[in-house]
């Protein structure tokens, strides 16, 4: 099944189009309300959801009047700085209250731009409401794709991830039948043509020095590793129902070409841009129509020359691991997201070598037998099993 599945015609989008952001203090959070501001006559911001940031909360609730907020973190459910809420707004709280924004009354699309395992039960909620879902977490594909997909509605779930935004839009002219490959284009990140051995004592500061994108922390060291194009992978064979091998990594330093699909005649059909999140976002928003440009378009004049070539998965071994996992399916791209999460983070604190990301990662994948997905509780116990089998492997990997 894929989102392209003619089920049902897409459902109407109302104007304006009401938006819960969840994650709205993240790096696609912020953008997402930049996008907001600028089409204010067709986004309305009803719902906003944060982990911990209460102080941004309440100015942003302040700016946009929802009628409900969520914090997902319970520890600041006391913090007085609550209190400024506007008058009229409710309050949720834990990871349930922000699923409990997801299925509200005056809510059409819920944008989940929380980072990593968190925002699987929010995408579920979202779907199960029957709302829009614009999905910038891609890790609920990677870990629950199985769960998730059949639940997709045509016109329900719009990809936001600059890369799946491009093939989703490249779809949009053919017909999925007649897809052979998809090119998913691939910066290389800070460390592009780097030797293995060189990369042994790079530093997270290095890493998250990203050429092309402005991302968060996590998805920066991800893009460093590689690992995020091997998400992005298993991302696209939920979303478009293609083998993992069917989805080709094309190194393209430039991130000018966003993605391409190739058709069975031959042809190739890229979606082309500036390197902007707000472009993907506000598409999920506005489709299947297109807005104004939320920033600077392209003089291609000027451009200069445009780059291609094959990654490097002996030195980036997370690319060829991530491969590996979604080869396999079932239960295993879920562990090996997790113990990705838990690695990252360490290389992040300064505990963990860059190179010894991808052997925590490699003894998870090792220890966990695949099994099919089945619910969202399966989901989260090998979830938790595997961050206690990482969390093993840092200690006795760490620096």
């Amino acid at each position: 099944m894929n989102i392209f599945e003619d089920r049902a015609p897409s459902p109407p989008r109302p104007t304006p189009l009401r938006v819960a952001v969840l994650g709205c203090t993240g790096s696609i959070g912020r953008q997402a309300l930049d996008v907001a501001r600028q089409h204010p006559e067709r986004v309305e911001v009803t719902a906003l959801s944060v982990y911990g940031s209460t102080a941004e909360l309440v100015a942003l609730a302040r700016e946009f009047r929802p009628s409900a907020v969520a914090v997902a973190d319970r520890s600041y459910g006391d913090d007085g700085v609550l209190d400024g809420l506007p008058s009229g707004c409710g309050l949720f709280l834990g990871d349930e209250g922000v699923m409990e924004l997801a299925s509200l009354n005056d809510v059409d699309c819920v944008l989940v731009a929380v980072v990593g395992e968190a925002g699987i039960h929010a995408a579920h909620a979202a779907l199960a409401a029957r709302k829009v879902l614009a999905c910038a977490n891609k890790e609920a594909l990677v870990a629950a794709g199985d769960l998730l997909m059949p639940m997709a509605e045509p016109g329900r779930l719009i990809p936001v991830d600059s890369e799946h935004s491009a093939i989703y839009q490249c779809l949009v002219g053919g017909r999925e039948r007649e897809l052979r490959r998809i090119w998913l284009t691939c910066s290389g990140g800070p460390f592009l043509g780097r030797t293995r051995e060189s990369l042994a004592s790079v530093t997270p500061e290095e890493a998250l020095g990203h050429p092309t994108w402005a991302m968060g922390p996590k998805i920066t060291v991800d893009s460093a590793t590689l690992m995020n194009k091997g998400l992005e992978v298993i991302e696209a064979h939920h979303l478009f129902d293609v083998p993992v091998d069917a989805v080709e990594v094309l190194v393209h330093p430039q991130s000018k070409i966003h993605s391409m699909v190739e058709f069975a005649d031959g042809s190739t059909v890229a979606q082309l841009g500036p390197s902007d999140m707000r472009i993907p976002i506000q598409y999920a928003f506005s489709y299947p129509h297109r807005w104004d440009a939320p920033c600077e378009p392209v003089d291609w004049r000027t451009a200069g020359e445009l780059t291609f070539g094959a990654p490097d998965t002996e030195t980036f071994r997370c690319l060829a691991l991530a491969l590996q996992a979604g080869r396999v399916g079932g239960t295993l791209p879920c562990a090996m997201n997790a113990a990705n999460e838990v690695a990252n983070q360490a290389f992040r604190d300064g505990r963990l070598g860059f190179l010894a990301i991808a052997e925590v990662v490699s003894a998870v994948m090792d220890a966990t037998v695949p099994e099919p997905v089945e619910s969202l509780a399966q989901v989260a116990e090998v979830d938790a099993r595997a961050r206690a089998k990482a969390a093993q492997a840092v200690s006795r990997l760490s620096c």
